[in-house]
């Protein structure tokens, strides 16, 4: 795929994640969040709780799953620590990291608590 096509399918993925969540009543606090250790795809917010979502997209689910790699990992904690950071509670916040796969189809999948520590 080329780079300005998978850059417009990454956004179109992306947002239709965030439909999937405020469908689901959840708030979007953010989409591509930045900090200076990296970027979060969507944060969203339910019942007190701060979701940070990493949205991969890919022809299958499998293909998109294994898309995530351990430094991007590291990259999205220290992004979601400096983005509670900023939270009312800070670091004590109740909070989850879901991954969002998206299938050539436009199906998603949402796997919470994904990534753990």
């Amino acid at each position: 795929m080329g780079g300005s096509l998978a850059y417009h399918s990454g956004l179109a993925a992306e947002e239709s994640v965030a439909s999937h969540y405020v469908a689901a009543g959840h708030d979007i606090a953010a989409r591509r969040w930045r900090s200076k250790a990296g970027e979060i795809d969507l944060i969203a917010r339910k019942d007190g709780n701060v979701i940070f979502v990493e949205v991969k997209k890919s022809r299958d689910f499998d293909s998109a799953a294994r898309m995530l790699r351990a430094r991007q990992i590291a990259r999205i904690y220290a992004s979601a620590e400096a983005f509670l950071a900023g939270e009312p509670k800070g670091l004590d916040s109740p909070a989850r990291f879901d991954v969002a796969l998206v299938n050539g189809r436009g199906e998603i999948s949402i796997i919470e608590n994904a990534i753990c520590a």
